[in-house]
């Protein structure tokens, strides 16, 4: 194994020009960690609102992503799940465990669960953040059940897309929001009812839902409420709540909560076992070699992404 690696990091927050490709050592394993030779990442926009100073990492220099798919290099101390030379793909730790854009990666061992053999990398590279906040906020939180109607916003976009294979994958009847031009793609991955943001206001037309997922906050939070069955929830994967949400859910007599996702082995499984099995499939929008992660933040923040940008590091 090589003693260093490239990455990309940044040493001042701003715009994508504050990426560089740096070449540093390679981390080694502490405790109950694992190493990881990194084959593909993933870019979400947690990444780019971090890289420009808006969200939680604070602390510089700073190398950005938490989505890994690779294959173990070498393990820590105490370590028994995994072996060198296994595939595995995961999250580092949200928000504060950043390092997943650089070739080599270091997380803690039950973060990761085995790569289901029918994905590439650059596949499961896609699944981790996305697929678990969409998990946790839907399963975990909503309890969702079979025959629930379901609101997805975005649903064409990273999270929302692997939201609505989730959703139809217990059983529920999934409306989403997208521009019309995506409303095919939402039909192919088993949306039953699509509505254009664009020409619809979704707070006039959809009634009576049990979950409405918004990825999207400020009054989306409020709008989707309206949308609720009494006793319904509403989900914000954006954990800031907008003026009046709490009042507004009194008095319409509905629920909502604000979540941030989590590092989560059981959640991982989950959707590692709905892949291997082909019920969840990741979109792949693009992918990018890993020096050119500031064309990939670039191509993002335009939010016309369906699906997943991949960052390859092979």
């Amino acid at each position: 194994m090589t003693d260093s690696m490239l990455a990309i990091q940044q040493h001042a927050f701003g715009d994508p020009g504050v990426l560089e490709t740096v070449r540093l050592p390679v981390p080694e394993p502490g405790i109950s960690q694992i190493l990881i030779r990194v084959h593909a990442t993933s870019i979400n926009p947690t990444d780019w609102k971090n890289r420009a100073g808006k969200a939680f990492v604070r602390n510089l220099p700073m190398i950005l992503g938490w989505d890994v798919s690779g294959v173990v290099e070498s393990v820590g101390l105490g370590v028994t799940l995994y072996k060198p030379g296994d595939e595995v793909f995961g999250m580092l730790p949200y928000p504060y465990g950043v390092g997943a854009h650089a070739q080599y990666a270091v997380g803690p061992t039950r973060a990761f669960v085995p790569k289901p053999s029918n994905l590439s990398h650059v596949q499961a590279a896609a699944l981790p953040l996305a697929g678990l906040t969409a998990w946790q906020s839907l399963v975990d939180t909503a309890r969702i059940d079979e025959g629930d109607r379901v609101l997805i916003h975005a649903a064409s976009g990273g999270v929302g897309h692997l939201a609505v294979q989730i959703a139809k994958a217990h059983g529920a009847h999934v409306i989403g929001t997208a521009s019309a031009k995506n409303h095919a793609f939402l039909a192919r991955i088993g949306a039953d009812e699509a509505i254009d943001y664009r020409t619809v206001d979704f707070a006039n037309v959809v009634r009576d839902v049990d979950i409405v997922l918004d990825t999207i906050g400020g009054d989306y939070q409020l709008r989707s409420l309206r949308t609720l069955r009494p006793g319904g929830v509403m989900v914000s994967t954006i954990p800031r709540a907008t003026d009046g949400l709490c009042e507004e859910t009194q008095r319409l007599g509905v629920h909502a909560e604000l979540i941030l996702v989590e590092a989560d082995r059981t959640g991982m499984q989950a959707i590692a076992d709905l892949a291997a099995a082909g019920t969840l499939v990741p979109t792949i929008a693009r992918t990018f070699p890993l020096r050119e992660a500031a064309k990939a933040h670039q191509a993002g923040e335009t939010g016309r992404t369906v699906g997943k940008m991949v960052l390859e590091t092979i």
